[in-house]
């Protein structure tokens, strides 16, 4: 990219006086930052297409903060407990994310930008215009080239063409897009599909659910004693289970302990047996692990050939509570 003339003039730097609370900085608005070349990145701390963009974010942050790059997240919360601040300041401190991060719990930036993307980059020179933004995951050898353009335009010296080194870990590392035939599925009685087990999901109320012996692809289902509710389900006694019949090299849930402080042991199987080499991040080779946090959990990666396979959790306490599933 030659010169960011060729960019257009998108709009003006908003007002960002609406965030709830800044993390590791002070409130940070246009006209402090007249000067400076600024990346807003709208993020939630469960989504798996911003964590599969982090490395890169992190990059640039690290690579350009002395030629004059502000970084600022714009967290602005999909699910009711990323609300919370203790949540969210101790998922970012795990990510190593210490850039300024605008807590927008009511959506007041979001709205000054007129954004509906997780994530979404905003990228801003040096006189407070909006010259580029991209939304989604990828464009990233693009949207460091207008970086680099942006600071050389507002006097860096030595911004050189060389692109930063990233060090993806864990749900970072970019999906296995040929194989990823199963879709980001929402458990709650508001927004979920394809459920399978009988009888059928009742909001609100106690159930008791079993499943198939058959579950079709992207199909999921329960069994034991569950309440749905508009965004999650949780399990009611000990050894609930969650089935999905999935095509996907990673396999990732949006969970958490209905009650903090109050873990919840889990056994995970692939086509009835222990994951062994294909477990994620967050569990061992024999399946199992804990439900500490309420956050997205890694739980599969799978090293060899991806086919359909049925994938299924068993919480061995009460009280786990499941949101989404996703996959990479």
């Amino acid at each position: 990219m030659a010169s960011t003339s060729m960019l257009p003039t998108e709009g003006r730097f908003p007002s960002m006086s609406g965030a709830t609370v800044w993390l590791h900085s002070p409130p940070l608005d246009p006209t402090g930052l007249r000067g400076k070349v600024v990346l807003i990145d709208f993020c939630t701390y469960t989504c798996i297409n911003w964590l599969r963009t982090l490395a890169y974010i992190r990059a640039w942050a690290g690579a350009y903060r002395n030629d004059g790059l502000v970084v600022i997240g714009v967290h602005t919360p999909e699910f009711s407990f990323e609300h919370d601040l203790d949540n969210v300041r101790k998922a970012l401190a795990s990510m190593n994310v210490d850039w300024p991060i605008a807590v927008d719990n009511d959506y007041w930036v979001w709205e000054a930008f007129a954004n509906h993307y997780w994530p979404a980059l905003y990228f801003i020179d040096a006189e407070g215009s909006i010259r580029h933004h991209w939304f989604g995951e990828g464009d990233y050898e693009r949207s460091e080239a207008v970086i680099q353009q942006l600071l050389r335009d507002a006097g860096a010296d030595d911004i050189r063409d060389e692109l930063a080194a990233i060090d993806p870990i864990g749900p970072e590392v970019e999906a296995d897009w040929d194989n990823l035939g199963s879709p980001e599925t929402y458990l709650g009685a508001d927004r979920t599909r394809d459920f399978a087990s009988r009888p059928r999901l009742t909001r609100g109320e106690p159930d008791t659910y079993s499943i198939p012996d058959r579950l079709r692809l992207n199909h999921w289902a329960l069994l034991g004693k569950w309440t749905a509710e508009a965004e999650s389900v949780f399990s009611n006694e000990p050894n609930g289970r969650i089935a999905f019949q999935f095509h996907a090299r990673d396999v990732n849930l949006v969970m958490g302990p209905r009650e903090r402080a109050t873990p919840v042991a889990f056994r995970i199987t692939v086509d009835g047996a222990p994951p062994v080499a294909a477990a994620g991040s967050d569990s061992v080779g024999d399946g199992t692990g804990l439900l500490d946090d309420q956050r997205m959990y890694q739980l599969v990666r799978q090293k060899g050939p991806v086919t359909e396979r049925l994938f299924q959790i068993e919480f061995l306490d009460r009280g786990a509570e499941a949101f989404a599933f996703t996959f990479g």
